[in-house]
């Protein structure tokens, strides 16, 4: 089974520190409310202007803390600490915060983006650092949207895409379970409201620009938010042929013709996304559960379609290797 190792620690280290810093190309997600407005990325997001979008550069960041922290002697280490001083301070994060309050700003990322804040101020939590504490303020004003805005979702977003309502709340769940309680207990609400009752999932999947799947990251959430038990009655409801290898698009890697155009390169995306969550899935569910070997084969297989590739172009390298480090971490802490 491939885990994560020191040498592709580096690998990945070295890929994402080349773009964190890197301002064009870029793709904002912005509203103009006047000519003013009309400003470049890194006076608009001053920490996180880098790797083409705002959600990249955060996850980014996730992503090198993350290998710091589990790689302290890796040659990419100190630099990655030295740029977190710079970058990760609480006047430059104040200005991250200010931005939320202008005009239009309010579905700012949501909830793609406010997900990936959330890890990324639980990552820096972890350090021996100022990091946390300076993006605690961020991280609180993603929590309090999360907090106006789920009980107003009256329907999940089921897409594979950025709007994916179980991605994201996986992600929050995770942070909120050591940083926000009341924001843990409505999340699980929610999922139990909008996933509780789901039955035999057909899983038309992939769509031509997935990086997501949303039968498993719904599989995923609900594990998140189930007892062991629970899970896998749901679970067997859920995906009644799951056993049997089915169904089989679930278990197959998305092909992916043409990675220098960004929305097919999602597809890899999906592959490395889904190799998380079959491995998260089959730690939970349990060796004796008969989806256990399958899944562990497919996330095999998922990862070798994918992670050869993420730096084959900008439209993959500045995103994929945060999915690879997910998939190759998968399933260590389940229980």
């Amino acid at each position: 089974m491939t885990r994560l190792d020191a040498d592709t620690a580096s690998r990945f280290a070295g890929l994402t520190l080349g773009h964190l810093g890197q301002e064009y190309p870029n793709k904002l997600d912005h509203v103009l409310n006047g000519d003013t407005d009309a400003l470049p990325p890194r006076v608009l997001h001053p920490v996180f202007y880098g790797s083409f979008d705002w959600h990249s550069c955060v996850h980014g960041w996730w992503q090198v803390l993350t290998l710091a922290r589990l790689y302290p002697d890796l040659d990419e280490a100190p630099t990655i600490r030295a740029r977190a001083d710079l970058m990760l301070t609480p006047a430059l994060i104040a200005e991250e915060c200010a931005y939320l309050d202008r005009p239009g700003a309010g579905g700012f990322e949501r909830t793609y983006g406010w997900a990936w804040a959330l890890a990324l101020h639980g990552e820096a939590a972890r350090h021996a650092n100022s990091w946390g504490e300076a993006l605690a303020p961020l991280a609180a004003a993603f929590a309090e949207r999360f907090r106006a805005f789920l009980p107003k979702l009256t329907y999940p977003i089921r897409t594979g895409t950025h709007a994916n309502t179980a991605f994201s709340l996986i992600l929050a769940h995770d942070w909120a379970r050591e940083h926000d309680a009341a924001l843990a207990r409505l999340i699980t609400e929610r999922a139990h409201e909008w996933f509780g009752d789901d039955r035999a999932c057909q899983a038309w999947e992939p769509g031509g620009d997935e990086f997501l799947s949303p039968a498993l990251c719904e599989a995923l959430l609900m594990s998140r938010v189930l007892d062991r038990p629970a899970f896998a009655r749901w679970f067997t409801d859920f995906l009644p042929k799951v056993g049997e290898g089915r169904p089989e698009t679930l278990f197959l890697p998305a092909i992916v013709s043409d990675r220098s155009d960004g929305k097919i390169a999602h597809l890899d995306g999906l592959n490395l996304s889904r190799a998380w969550c079959w491995r998260e899935i089959a730690a939970i569910a349990g060796d004796d559960h008969p989806v256990a070997a399958l899944a562990r084969a497919a996330a095999e297989r998922h990862l070798q379609a994918s992670l050869p590739h993420i730096d084959d172009d900008y439209m993959g390298t500045h995103w994929l290797a945060t999915f690879a480090l997910l998939a190759l971490t998968a399933g260590q802490n389940a229980g």
